[in-house]
């Protein structure tokens, strides 16, 4: 699966776009007051994506174990410190409303925890790396 996000921002506009496997479709989110960059910060997003991975992955999991979903609540929190660190402290909770029973719904949750596709990522810490820079002058 491959995925892209793209920004395109200048004054009074912030443009996302979202590609999965060729397939694209975009978010809003406005820009900040002062008309340039994002009104969401990047740990904002980081988190949203923490979460989001989450969720939907409850839903995949659980309808390989038939086990009928109704409503899932995930926050993510945690630390930034100055400008240039990473995240510290970053622990999520979910809430997840099922029917089954404790046992069936808790395991689907610590499973779920484990093949987190965004959360296996930051725990492997996987390098990023700046392949390519254009600079347009006027």
């Amino acid at each position: 699966m491959k995925i892209t996000a793209s920004i395109q921002n200048g004054q009074g506009h912030h443009h996302v776009t979202l590609t999965t496997n060729d397939k694209s479709h975009s978010i809003i989110i406005p820009p900040k007051p002062s008309g340039l960059g994002s009104s969401a910060n990047g740990g904002e997003l980081l988190f949203l994506a923490l979460a989001t991975c989450y969720c939907n992955d409850i839903y995949r999991e659980a309808a390989k174990r038939n086990i009928q979903v109704e409503k899932v609540e995930v926050e993510v929190s945690g630390d930034f410190g100055a400008e240039g660190e990473p995240a510290r402290n970053i622990t999520y909770k979910a809430k997840v409303y099922a029917k089954g029973t404790d046992e069936e719904i808790r395991e689907l949750m610590l499973h779920t925890d484990t093949v987190a596709e965004i959360q296996n990522t930051l725990r492997a810490g996987v390098e990023v790396k700046l392949n390519k820079v254009e600079v347009v002058t006027k």
